[in-house]
């Protein structure tokens, strides 16, 4: 079957079974209860509930839960408390997280119009957009939305802005006449889509398709079955939590084991694989990381960048593709003259002088030939003619006052099958027609050209000057208009058949020029190994001469349409992905296709949008921007983060402050899981030598949820360095947990579990387990608070100050404070399975609690040194 912008009315009419009277109610009563209402159906939720038992999943909590109930049954009341607690909270941050707005299909909805003008039984009425059906006339006007795709019967100079849809940053003029050949949907202009916004005339219209049978429906779908991904990170730290799981239950097992091979009660047994499992678990870990990057996302909001999920964070630092729309983020999003083409020469804007008879009539017939205005310093009206009305008051002229004095007479308002526009003033008292429009069609009108020494008759060489001089403006990206007149008699009557023989004023180059900050972002996007990828409804020419502008389309890049996408197999695409810089005239599909080749190769992938059509795409991208100035609602509920400047250098800055969150994310769960691995080795140490247990597990929770928590989200502040957008963007697939990374936590935790085992002997020596107990306790929390020094940055603590970070001080004050209550304040000692200790027995741990800093504090200015020479 042919498209419908392929039919005609009859065949329109036909099809649908309807006449020019519209449907009778009894029909569309019927069609309503066969199609469904014209709304878009939600997908599936997750209940908060469900959300909520999830948490509970995990096999880290799991083992913590059985350490619990391990822990109860040993009399332990109080570490099953403190653990049951933990795993609770932990699960109320994790459904907080998880309940993020999933509103993209409700804000979908809200573009639909409460109400349309539809023709039933003969009679145009009102009905709630819902209740329109495939089959209903309906009726156009300028301000209305439109509620669902339909093709154009009647068209009476109807201009729809489609922008949300297809990305196209001017209005679109509209047409009803047959379109015989495929083309792409934004150049059917006998349609109209769900969700565009009539700016201009008025039509009648077949509604064609409704509900989620609409291209907004298509998308609403694709969003639907478009899969987030999950982050570098989460995939990082999933792997990690399984890994270290599975090595808890065996080292537990075999603790166990070798102490029921011991003879020693099974209880006790018990209680050693507990606190080995509790030792283990960085149970703040997930906190921490949340914590961390919401601290980023502050700072990226003063920075005017909204993150919504905190995992975009993260992934802003391995962002190697940065997929953005043109219009509005890589441009100013407004029409503005560039060029002008007069008496056979080039002039900008600040050359138009009023007192030129010549200049001054191009500039009467930019003004007075428009519909538009400046008000409140607002422009009102069509882009293009506004921006015709800012050049005047560029040259000084008010386009209110000029036509207070020169009122319009007649006119004949432009249509889109003319592609012409002419009015009738009287200039210096003679009746005079001015005319603008396309210059094809107002060249073949024109009779005579005028030049600053006079009027003469246009001749063939003129008019390919003026050709050539249109295709040089053309390539360049820029929207040309031409402007004519004729002086007419008092008696003349503008008319259709009397529009012609016109004099050549000049042309009005004009285009949406790039921002000023847009070519030193892309030069810092690609500094940072970042590719700039350009995805735009405009068409090809502009959008290159733009990419080429701030430097996105170099020499041997290529440009490409949505149709020559469309012709692509998948593995043509994989070969030429690295070399294609813009695509034009996208499609919903073509942006999803484009995301997913470069997420193939594995690159981590940000998509900008502002309209309807991005949605899917932005949900797709590893990290969705949308705009939030002229963004859509959808655009903003599928995206992760929200730009309130719209601006692409905005991107980059977030860039910078993610690979910073990252770097200290990396940081803080090095000091985390080092601690836990001295916390490891002491367990397994004192199980092998068949020493008593050297912690309560209500010990190890204390260290890992108060003591630990401060220095590693201290260490989540620390300031970026100066090259950090000289680095390559990390390896997405290379995870936190390397080699080297293991072997630095494996050292630092083996330092740190020597002292503290020291310490654990000395309290033996005293022949108090207790004590003993108490001084490896409070030895390992001192490391722990003193080691987050250590794991601030790569570099040693001289080189970086301890000013650079007061967070840093803070924390280890507050630590300290906490230590200093659980050792000192009896119900706390009882609390927390604590004996006093003796002046000497606290100068020991005070000791050996900073030796281990000591060490890797000497071994970094080592490290430099060598580096240095």
């Amino acid at each position: 079957m042919k498209e419908w912008y392929q039919q005609t009315k009859e065949e329109l009419l036909e099809h649908f079974h309807v006449t020019e009277h519209g449907l009778s109610g009894e029909e569309a009563g019927k069609r309503l209860a066969e199609k469904g209402e014209n709304v878009l159906k939600e997908g599936k939720r997750k209940s908060t509930l469900q959300v909520f038992f999830e948490q509970f999943c995990d096999l880290l909590v799991v083992i913590l839960i059985i350490a619990a109930l391990i822990s109860m049954v040993s009399g332990n009341v109080e570490s099953t408390i403190v653990i049951i607690a933990v795993i609770v909270l932990n699960a109320i941050l994790g459904t907080v997280q998880h309940a993020k707005a999933e509103k993209s299909l409700d804000s979908l909805k809200s573009l639909s119009s409460p109400s349309a003008k539809v023709m039933r039984d003969g009679h145009k009425i009102e009905v709630p957009s819902a209740q329109v059906v495939p089959g209903d006339i309906l009726y156009l006007e300028a301000g209305d939305l439109v509620v669902a795709d339909g093709r154009i019967l009647e068209n009476y100079s109807l201009q729809v802005n489609e922008s949300s849809l297809t990305g196209e940053s001017t209005n679109v003029d509209k047409s009803d006449g047959l379109i015989h050949d495929d083309c792409a949907l934004a150049d059917r202009a006998n349609m109209v889509y769900s969700s565009g916004l009539v700016t201009y005339g008025r039509a009648v219209v077949m509604v064609t398709s409704t509900g989620m049978e609409t291209e907004i429906g298509k998308i609403a779908a694709l969003m639907n079955a478009t899969k987030e991904k999950k982050t570098p990170l989460q995939i990082s730290l999933d792997q990690f939590g399984s890994r270290l799981a599975m090595a808890i239950m065996v080292i537990c097992a075999v603790v166990f084991l070798l102490s029921l091979y011991r003879d020693m009660p099974i209880l006790d047994s018990l209680m050693f694989a507990v606190a080995l499992a509790v030792a283990a678990i960085p149970e703040a870990l997930s906190s921490i990381v949340t914590i961390v990057q919401a601290m980023g996302t502050q700072k990226m909001a003063r920075e005017h960048a909204i993150i919504k999920e905190l995992k975009a964070v993260e992934s802003l630092g391995c962002v190697s593709v940065i997929c953005s729309d043109k219009t509005g983020t890589l441009t100013q999003n407004k029409m503005t003259v560039q060029n002008i083409y007069v008496n056979n020469e080039t002039i900008s804007i600040d050359r138009l002088d009023l007192c030129n008879q010549l200049h001054r009539y191009l500039l009467y017939d930019a003004i007075l030939t428009n519909d538009s205005s400046i008000v409140d310093g607002k422009g009102i009206g069509d882009p293009t003619e506004f921006a015709l009305v800012e050049m005047g008051r560029k040259a000084t002229v008010d386009e209110n006052l000029l036509r207070e004095l020169m009122p319009r007479l007649e006119e004949i308002p432009f249509d889109s099958d003319r592609k012409l526009m002419s009015t009738k003033y009287e200039l210096h008292d003679v009746p005079t027609v001015l005319t603008k429009g396309a210059l094809d069609v107002l060249l073949d009108r024109t009779v005579n050209i005028r030049l600053e020494d006079g009027i003469r008759e246009i001749t063939q060489e003129d008019k390919d000057a003026i050709l050539q001089k249109n295709l040089e403006f053309s390539q360049e990206g820029l929207r040309v208009l031409a402007f004519g007149y004729k002086e007419v008699a008092e008696d003349y009557t503008l008319s259709l058949d009397n529009e012609n023989g016109f004099t050549f004023l000049g042309l009005i180059s004009m285009m949406d020029p790039p921002r000023e900050e847009s070519k030193a972002a892309v030069a810092d996007a690609k500094r940072a190994g970042i590719k700039p990828v350009m995805i735009t409804g405009d068409h090809k020419i502009t959008a290159t001469a733009i990419a080429k502008q701030i430097g996105i389309f170099e020499e041997g890049d290529i440009a490409m349409t949505g149709r020559e996408l469309d012709a692509m197999t998948e593995e043509e695409l994989d070969k030429d992905i690295t070399s294609i810089s813009v695509y034009a005239r996208v499609s919903p599909e073509n942006k999803i296709r484009i995301v997913d080749a470069w997420q193939r190769r594995g690159s981590i992938t940000a998509m900008t949008g502002d309209g309807v059509n991005d949605a899917p795409a932005l949900k797709k991208a590893d990290i969705g921007v949308a705009m939030g100035i002229t963004g859509t609602e959808v655009s903003k509920d599928a995206a992760a983060m929200i730009l309130t400047d719209d601006n692409f250098a905005t991107i980059i800055k977030a860039v910078a402050n993610g690979r910073n969150v990252y770097r200290n994310i990396k940081n803080a769960i090095k000091f985390l899981l080092s601690g836990n691995m001295a916390g490891i080795l002491s367990v397994l140490y004192t199980s092998v030598a068949a020493l008593p247990v050297p912690f309560a597990p209500v010990h190890l929770l204390f260290i890992n949820l108060l003591t630990d928590s401060l220095p590693a989200i201290a260490i989540g502040m620390e300031p970026a360095e100066k090259d950090l957008l000289s680095e390559k963007p990390r390896d997405p697939k290379t995870g936190i947990l390397t080699k080297d990374f293991m072997l630095t936590i494996l050292t630092q935790g083996g330092i740190i579990a020597v002292c503290t085992m020291i310490a654990f002997h000395m309290g033996l020596g005293s022949g108090n387990a207790g004590i003993a107990s108490t001084m490896a306790f409070s030895t390992l929390t001192l490391a722990r608070l003193f080691h987050g020094f250590n794991c601030r940055s790569r570099h040693n603590i001289f080189k970086l100050g301890f000013s650079s970070n007061w967070y840093s001080l803070g924390a280890f004050a507050a630590g300290v404070c906490l230590l200093g209550l659980v050792m000192f304040v009896p119900f706390l000692q009882k609390l927390f399975s604590v004996t006093p200790l003796t002046p000497s027995q606290i100068g020991s741990v005070c000791l050996l609690a900073v030796i281990p800093t000591i060490l890797i504090q000497a071994s970094k200015i080592l490290r430099d040194f060598r580096h240095r020479n």
